[in-house]
């Protein structure tokens, strides 16, 4: 005969177990975070003298490449990269006339397949 593991509920809060439901614990509702991102900034703004967190960052930077440490340099060209290379990619698309053609026509197609016009009735 098998035992089964009886898990600790609302209705039986004895039982011992590991994880599950427990009276009482948890973040109550409604509670905010104890730090915030404008809190930090604002935090470093005050101790660094007025200086920007951008510009602490890329002094910091410039020190890692002056002192020639490279893993740190690295580490920051990711970070750079990472937020920077969104607004920096750029993709250019030439379609030729024929292409053009092609996708109006293939919108046009799908557009009364799900509206049920005729795209050629005027």
């Amino acid at each position: 005969m098998t035992k089964q593991k009886q898990i600790a509920t609302k209705a039986n809060p004895k039982v011992k177990s590991h994880g599950g439901y427990r009276a009482g614990s948890g973040r109550p509702k409604g509670a905010k975070d104890a730090i915030t991102i404008g809190g930090l900034l604002e935090q470093i703004y005050a101790q660094a003298n007025g200086q920007d967190y951008e510009e602490l960052l890329v002094q910091d930077f410039l020190k890692a490449r002056h002192n020639n440490d490279g893993v740190t340099t690295l580490k920051y060209h990711n970070l750079i990269l990472s937020k920077v290379m969104n607004s920096l990619a750029k993709i250019e698309v030439n379609d030729s006339a024929d292409a053009v053609a092609a996708k109006q026509q293939a919108f046009a197609d799908a557009l009364a397949k799900l509206t049920g016009i005729n795209p050629e009735a005027k």
